[in-house]
């Protein structure tokens, strides 16, 4: 019969995760699996802490402390929780729960020793394993002490790194609760633990093994290193045996202790080939159970091996779901976009409806499956020179595959769309009237659009949107487009390569790109200064802005004085660019018309840092640095021996540059015009569903895909359920880091760029605009929390085309994702700012006030200070 607060492992349901908390929850799956060994034991239910917290009110304080403080604040966090988790220890256990507990060690029959061990109800679960957080203990004798330490596993909810952890996290400290399983004591000969994926490489197809003597302790406690054994399809294919000087051993009067291993044994295995053989097939098991890789802690004792936890492998990047058992390649499409962050479920099927090719997800990002142009031979070539001069840690990365000579199938040219190889494209006359209609043809497809979709709603508004998603493939896919953006890139490719190899001179092509016309985005950085210009002579209006919170603030300056001449220049900026805005490929984002907001920082440092006219002035200065520089460089070339060939030959390449490189720019700008439509059509269906009590809020629609919404707006039925889930996965995708390249085996690839050229200690990156620049380094993040001064080095992950703003008030930029012809190296070129990009890890490797030194033309950055 099952005690009031206590449950035995074998009587708890899965889903009592907020009963019996992760690790109770997980062990009782466990003990019901075919072949699977778990020590007896039972649970001491959240509802016996709940009733211990409600002994202590002062706690309740206490936690409303807790909440408000900044994780990083370790005295006064250190101090309320050490706080809180003597007054919960402090607390007598109720005589009707002490009984309770100890009827059920009686039902375990005569064992003595047993672990008593922390199971919290955010722990062990797939976004947040909470691995370590609380304390467990081993070997545990006699009632009293089981009580005692069960007090300790309470108390444990509050330990420093618990509560850091969950305020990292998000999680509410009220909302976590502690239960505690206690299980048969294991004196085991070895253990340690089995990750059903290789956590280093992601690889699903090779298990590791750690193993060392006694209790796994002593692997945890980083006392001793362990044996490792890798495993794939029943074979050990490498391992690494440890000098184990050290084990953790239990005592006979309770508790445990280090000790001397002998020294005969040291250099022996943990386990034989046989023995991590047989314990991964155990957790093949596990795994396919629980659906997804499992860190699994094991025991061997004398009659085999035990099992006493198994959580997944949170830090794992998904694969792609495609229902086949094939081996796949993929790209990144973030690392493309310039947006690595995960995207919400309508932005990724909005992305993948309106894409040249077809993309899958995974972890909220996109994917391009490459397997048919890495197997073609004909295909394979002009790929990786594509990828590689836009991303050569892409190109690394996918010729570590290609080296596993039986991974990528040999298969026919497949000559997908939108996959030009380098030089593939159709010869195109360099003339700028192509780019002007280019435009106009763009223009006029937006303003269709905009006056089609305008009386659609309902279900007509998704057949629309269908149709109008073929429009926006077709304008996109236009032969001609294709042909105008591979002329610029092209051309920019010719210059340094034949420009290095004449004159010796490396990036040549940056200067002479420099102020190039029709570069909408560059033009997007230049305008903002003239909205500054506007704004600077009126002191009312400049108070007013730095005070501003409330989107609705443009209603609000024409009253001040100057206030309507500012109103519309902003306004006519958001015309323009309004569309616009960080992570702007992912339609959910809010758009700077939405969030006018965003733009008042960049203003206000526009008009605390610059002169008036220094939009047209930076303009005229590129483009005379740019004649400058191709005077020089065709005069030099007329100096060679056949000289007057190459310098013909390149003024015709710098006319094809400077007449087709601005307009790379502008299909994305064409992208994000049609995005901004499509919202405002589905904001105001969302609207519609909350006004008719189907939807709590419009933003709802952002955690269904497209498709769904539709069957939402025909059926009018929501699946709140659905919604949720959708909203709890997304939170749990920003603590993933997107790999450049995935396989279908789930192994994740970053690439190296294997240069000795650097100083030592560099960090290296990929140079993308050159010149040498000394400044301080700014680390940020969020463009809206930009805090720049002249002179600063804009350091952080990305950046797409709304960035742009702030790169007329930095002095040079430092990127972790980035290529060559992304839209922060199109930009810094323009501007003439000296670039690094794709630097591994930068915004952690370089702190924010640094002095730093960014070498642009050679492609590494050095730490001064």
């Amino acid at each position: 019969m099952t005690e009031p607060y206590v449950l035995d492992l074998q009587e708890i349901d899965a889903r009592q995760v907020p009963v019996v908390g992760g690790k109770g929850a997980h062990l009782s799956r466990l003990s019901r699996i075919e072949g699977v060994r778990v020590p007896a034991g039972f649970c001491v239910t959240t509802d016996a802490f709940r009733r211990i917290m409600a002994d202590a009110p002062s706690i309740d304080d206490r936690l409303d402390q807790l909440s408000h403080m900044d994780p990083d604040d370790r005295v006064v966090v250190g101090t309320l929780s050490a706080q809180i988790r003597r007054a919960i220890e402090e607390i007598a256990i109720p005589d009707d729960l002490a009984v309770a507990i100890t009827r059920a060690l009686t039902r375990l029959g005569e064992h003595t020793a047993y672990a008593v061990r922390s199971s919290a109800t955010a722990e062990d679960l797939p976004a947040a394993s909470s691995a370590g957080q609380q304390d467990s203990y081993l070997n545990v004798l006699g009632p009293t002490a089981i009580l005692r330490h069960i007090s300790r596993c309470w108390a444990s909810l509050f330990t420093e790194r618990a509560v850091t952890y969950r305020q990292r996290k998000g999680i509410d400290h009220r909302t976590v609760h502690m239960a505690v399983v206690v299980q048969q004591m294991v004196f085991p000969h070895a253990s340690g633990t089995l990750f059903t994926a290789d956590p280093v490489t992601g690889n699903r197809t090779v298990a590791t093994v750690d193993a060392g003597f006694g209790l796994g302790e002593a692997l945890v406690s980083g006392l001793v290193n362990p044996d490792v054994f890798r495993v794939r399809e029943d074979e050990v294919v490498s391992r690494s045996i440890a000098a184990k000087q050290r084990a953790v051993r239990a005592l006979p009067t309770g508790g445990t202790q280090e000790s001397a291993v002998d020294v005969q044994q040291q250099q022996q295995p943990a386990l034989t080939d046989a023995q991590a053989v047989q314990l991964v097939r155990l957790g093949r098991r596990i795994e396919a159970h629980f659906g997804r890789p499992q860190d699994i802690e094991w025991c061997l004792a004398d009659d085999g091996f035990q099992i006493v936890q198994s959580r997944p492998i949170t830090t794992l990047f998904p694969i792609p779901d495609r229902g086949d058992h094939e081996n796949h390649v993929y790209v990144s499409v973030g690392h493309q976009q310039m947006m690595t962050d995960p995207m919400k479920p309508l932005g990724l099927s909005m992305w993948q409806l309106t894409a040249m090719v077809p993309m899958h997800e995974a972890g909220g990002r996109l994917f391009v499956d490459v397997t048919r142009r890495l197997g073609s031979p004909e295909s394979r070539a002009g790929l990786l020179d594509l990828m590689g001069k836009g991303d050569p840690l892409v190109r690394d990365a996918l010729e570590t595959v290609l080296d596993r000579e039986d991974f990528v199938p040999t298969s026919p040219d497949p000559n997908p769309a939108g996959l030009p190889a380098h030089g593939a494209s159709a010869p195109i006359e360099t003339d700028p009237a192509i780019v002007t209609g280019l435009i106009e043809r763009s223009q006029t497809s937006v303003a269709a659009l905009q006056d089609g979709i305008r009386t659609k709603t309902g279900p007509a508004l998704f057949d629309f949107l269908v149709e109008a998603f073929e429009e926006h493939k077709r304008v996109l896919g236009d032969p001609l487009n294709l042909q105008a953006i591979m002329a610029g890139m092209e051309a920019t490719w010719w210059l340094n390569d034949r420009l290095q190899e004449w004159l010796g001179e490396k990036n040549a092509a940056d200067t002479l790109t420099l102020s190039a016309p029709d570069n909408i985005t560059s033009e997007m950085g230049l305008a903002l200064l003239d909205v500054a210009d506007v704004i600077r002579p009126h002191p009312e209006v400049v108070r007013f802005l730095e005070g501003v919170e409330d989107e609705g603030f443009l209603d609000e300056l024409v009253k001040l004085a100057g206030g309507a001449e500012a109103r519309d220049a902003i306004e006519a900026y958001l015309n323009r660019y309004g569309m616009r805005c960080v992570g702007e490929i992912d339609i959910t984002r809010p758009r700077w018309r939405e969030r006018p907001t965003t733009l008042v920082p960049l203003i206000l440092d526009h008009v605390r840092t610059f002169e008036p006219g220094a939009g047209q002035r930076r303009f005229e200065e590129g483009r005379q640095k740019a004649r400058q520089k191709e005077q020089d460089v065709l005069s030099r070339l007329r100096a060679l021996p056949g000289g007057e060939r190459k310098a013909e030959e390149t003024r015709r390449m710098i006319d094809r540059v400077r007449t087709f490189i601005g307009y790379r720019e502008y299909p994305k700008y064409t992208i994000i015009s049609r995005y901004f439509v499509y919202k405002q059509a589905l904001m105001a269906e969302a609207e519609r569903l909350v006004r008719a009590g189907l939807l709590p809020e419009k933003e709802d629609i952002f955690y269904v895909t497209f498709q769904e919404l539709h069957d939402v707006v025909r059926s009018h039925q929501v699946d709140d359920r659905l919604i949720q889930q959708r909203k709890d996965a997304f939170r749990s995708y920003h603590a993933l880091i997107p790999p450049r390249v995935l396989t279908s085996d789930g192994e994740a690839l970053t690439g190296a760029y294997r240069r000795d050229d650097v100083p030592a200690g560099a960090l290296i990156g990929l140079p993308v605009s050159t010149g040498t620049v000394d400044g301080r380094a700014r680390v940020i993040l969020d463009m809206a929390k930009a805090d720049l001064e002249a002179g600063d080095i804009l350091v952080t992950t990305f950046t797409d085309p709304s960035w742009s703003p702030l790169f007329v008030a930095i002095a040079g930029l430092v990127t972790e994702v980035g290529g060559l012809m992304t839209h922060g190296a199109v930009i810094a070129r323009e501007y003439g700012l000296p670039a690094v990009v794709g630097v591994e890890h930068a915004t952690r490797r370089i702190r924010d006030g640094q002095r730093i030194r960014v070498h642009g033309t050679d492609g590494y950055i050095e730490i001064l200070s």
